[in-house]
């Protein structure tokens, strides 16, 4: 059929199927997209002409569309997918960050970045990059290493191959993430005869990976002779939809399980064996039994930093089984790897495991029992006069003017409240700051896949755009995203399109004056206070002068959302249970006292800290820090 590249595109996405065990749905829900010159007079006349069932979405920021996109992705265990396209230059660098993050995180996201002209005619056209030493780079080259699958159509033929390697890798169960296909924009517009079997119905079958019998038997022998073995659930308890074999298989065997943050959610939080969040943004009972575990059973982790305290957060002699479709990830911490899906290894792993039983008995429930009380001293953390040395150092007169301007709400509290208020099963989004670690050790998640956080990449700006990804992906259900007020600032563009596409939904903006996580990070180093505040300079030119107040609500009222502010515990209950008649999306500006988030709960996290400083702080950190490497291990 002869029709330009574009068109062929379109047709192409809208025929796209994915089949996992046995069920057939279908890929491409739509497209979104901000129009510029390199994209709306050839992939925009396609979608103008004819989108077939593909729903065109208008996006306000690059990277938030595709933010988006990726956050309707997982909220759909990566089988189904919005592309987003972009123009040239500006457009298309803007979406490199959200790249980065869904290859980070290993989800799903086609990108049509438009490119400069393949002819070379009109050269340098508006937005081109040129490099002297090769007219073939433009700005769409920096997608290379961030992507999984790259390319650059520069004849309206190469569609083809593009766009069937293009699917490889989207439904690849160990190492999707990001594809990007350049769009010259002069070929977008060329014509071609395309082939009938390139534009009809194509289903791709999402298959298991079977474990071998060799590796099961290796697994089963490091695992029947540990007396107290912990599993840690990553993203592939998740993707795989094994929460529930996985539970059964820890039932069985007596060993008590953990989650990662991409993994929670996967597994129901109030399980007797659930210990929670483990490692830098863990939780008490779960670094606490981590500590003492002999074999530990990675399933769909890739052993991040944060999950591992930096590799200080298990015993030196422990061992461990690492389950996960990608080699790569299976060969981390020197494991015995067992390649394969998680759901059909656990099934493999619990029948070659007979009779055996974990050494455990009351640990693990003691572990729980004193984060319970610790939860309880969480949600009830409250203002009082004890802050008073924290708010004159921060430079306000006092106790009442900074409750007046700022309120007296702390973050654990609220987050305690929140929990407390909302749907079991309403989706709670976030991304980065101290909310991670707050949410990944009190959110509670019984309910399956309610929880969204983007934490391989710590993407700032991505829980307003993501939490629109989840209301996409599941109309039906409440969703809140989790945001600081630096991360407002950064990227909050998409709360508009929730408003334009009627799509509902809630963002808690927790005020705390900056950037209060990496505040804290600086300050407990021996840094100064430089730079994580959003503070007025000083009669000395510091940027230590008063605090910022800033009306969130006020500002978001006039994009049509309906707006509350919180100063206190009793205005968040108010505006939380008003927030649930609304039918249009809500913002909760939540004034918070800063540096009132969760601790560390014995995790340490490796930071690179100056070896030599003239303050004894910084010289105390270091020393600090090469007792904790010491005992971490080296790979």
């Amino acid at each position: 059929m002869i029709m330009t590249m574009g068109q062929a595109l379109v047709r192409f996405l809208d025929n796209q199927y994915v089949s996992f065990d046995g069920k057939e749905s279908k890929l491409v829900d739509g497209i979104f997209t901000v129009f510029g010159h390199g994209i709306v007079c050839g992939l925009g006349q396609a979608l103008d002409e004819n989108p077939g069932s593909l729903r065109v979405y208008q996006g306000k920021n690059e990277q938030g569309m595709a933010h988006v996109a990726a956050s309707f992705a997982k909220q759909n265990n990566r089988r189904r997918i919005i592309a987003c396209a972009s123009s040239i230059g500006p457009g298309a660098a803007n979406m490199i960050t959200a790249a980065a993050t869904a290859t980070v995180n290993n989800v799903p996201l086609l990108l049509f970045p438009a490119d400069t002209f393949a002819c070379r005619q009109p050269d340098p056209v508006l937005q081109q990059f040129e490099q002297p030493y090769s007219l073939s780079v433009t700005t769409n080259d920096a997608y290379k290493p961030v992507c999984r699958y790259w390319d650059r159509i520069v004849r309206p033929e190469q569609l083809m191959s593009a766009m069937t390697n293009a699917m490889r890798v989207l439904t690849d169960t160990a190492n999707t993430g990001a594809v990007c296909i350049a769009l010259p924009q002069d070929v977008e517009a060329e014509t071609y005869d395309y082939p009938d079997y390139f534009l009809e119905k194509k289903v791709h079958k999402i298959v298991r990976l079977a474990p071998s019998a060799e590796e099961i038997a290796d697994a089963a022998k490091i695992i029947s002779a540990a007396k107290k073995p912990l599993v840690i659930c990553g993203g592939g308890v998740r993707y795989s939809e094994a929460g529930d074999t996985v539970t059964a298989f820890c039932e069985k065997f007596n060993i008590p399980f953990s989650e990662t943050q991409s993994g929670k959610s996967a597994v129901p939080s109030s399980h007797a064996l659930n210990l929670g969040g483990v490692g830098v943004t863990g939780n008490l009972s779960a670094n606490t039994i981590a500590k003492q575990a002999d074999v530990i059973i990675g399933i769909g982790t890739r052993f991040s930093d944060f999950t591992t305290a930096s590799k200080s957060l298990f015993r030196e002699d422990a061992r461990f089984v690492a389950i996960n479709t990608d080699r790569f990830d299976a060969y981390k911490l020197g494991a015995t790897k067992l390649v394969a899906d998680a759901k059909l290894a656990v099934e493999a792993l619990s029948a070659a495991l007979g009779g055996y039983k974990s050494a455990y008995t009351d640990e693990p429930a003691s572990a729980k029992r004193a984060w319970a009380q610790e939860m309880e001293r969480l949600a009830s953390y409250t203002y009082s006069e004890d802050f008073e040395p924290l708010i004159k150092a921060r430079n306000e007169k006092t106790i009442p003017e900074f409750a007046e301007k700022f309120g007296t709400v702390t973050q654990t509290a609220a987050v305690a409240l929140i929990r407390k208020l909302i749907a079991p099963d309403a989706i709670a989004v976030g991304a980065a700051g101290s909310l991670p670690g707050c949410l990944q050790r009190m959110w509670t998640t019984d309910s399956a896949y309610t929880y969204n956080m983007e934490y391989g990449y710590s993407c700032m700006g991505y829980e307003i755009a993501g939490a629109l990804g989840s209301k996409l992906a599941c109309p039906d259900r409440e969703v809140y995203a989790f945001c600081g007020d630096g991360s407002y600032l950064m990227l909050h563009s998409e709360l508009i399109t929730s408003v334009q596409e009627h799509k509902k939904i809630n963002v808690l903006l927790f005020d705390n004056s900056g950037f209060g996580c990496i505040n804290n990070l600086q300050m407990s180093n021996g840094i100064g206070n430089l730079a994580t505040e959003f503070r007025f300079r000083d009669d000395e030119g510091r940027l230590l002068g008063e605090l910022m107040p800033i009306d969130f609500a006020k500002c978001a009222s006039g994009y049509g959302v309906k707006t509350y502010t919180a100063r206190t515990l009793a205005e968040l209950e108010e505006a939380l249970e008003d927030s649930k008649k609304q039918t249009v999306s809500t913002l909760i500006d939540i004034k918070v006292l800063p540096k009132t988030m969760t601790d560390g709960y014995g995790a340490w996290w490796h930071v690179g800290i100056a070896s030599k400083s003239e303050s004894p702080a910084v010289n105390e950190a270091y020393k600090a820090k090469k007792e904790n490497l010491n005992k971490a291990r080296k790979y």
